[in-house]
């Protein structure tokens, strides 16, 4: 893919210099631990409703022991999670959805065009075309690796009251069936 192709040219991401680090992140999203699969943001523009940021894939993976045993590649459903918490970050940055939590709402057009392995850093490109507050974000994505489009395709963003999660919880509700004591 050409670099104009790309939603930021990668040139203009400063890795040395991020915008926002892993704890400004964590105080707008809520994923931790293993599941937190952005490390930085690097680059947003506000006029164009765009961001950009990273993910150092690392040995210490909690998928690198299992898929696959030797010669570890990143999920592909990990890497479209990558995406959805930039977006998610961004979207609460800039208050664009009115909502404690956003949550997946689908996604379109995926293409996983080469593999991401630990030791990579998969650059995470997002760039908003439909914002409705209260309703969804539509956002174009990009995965890249060394230069090279890994990933892309269009995700979906919904906003999640937070109170109804909380509730789910507090009456033992998991995935929509009451949780069994035995």
């Amino acid at each position: 893919m050409a670099k104009s192709e790309f939603i930021f040219d990668l040139d203009t991401l400063d890795f040395d210099n991020p915008i926002a680090d892993i704890e400004t992140i964590h105080k707008l999203i809520p994923q931790r631990y293993e599941m937190a699969q952005v490390t930085a943001i690097l680059r947003e523009d506000l006029d164009r409703l765009a961001c950009a940021g990273y993910k150092e894939v690392t040995e210490d993976e909690f998928w690198v022991r299992g898929h696959m045993p030797g010669m570890p590649i990143m999920p592909g459903v990990i890497q479209l999670e990558a995406v959805a918490q930039l977006a998610s970050y961004f979207a609460q940055a800039h208050d664009l959805l009115g909502a404690e939590m956003v949550g997946f709402g689908g996604l379109d057009e995926v293409r996983f065009r080469g593999i991401v392995n630990p030791g990579d850093r998969l650059i995470l490109m997002i760039e908003l075309k439909k914002t409705r507050r209260g309703r969804m974000i539509v956002a174009s994505f990009q995965g890249v690796v060394d230069g090279k489009l890994v990933v892309d395709g269009v995700l979906r963003g919904i906003p999640i009251p937070i109170e109804m999660v909380q509730a789910q919880r507090s009456r033992g509700d998991e995935g929509g069936r009451k949780a069994s004591s035995t």
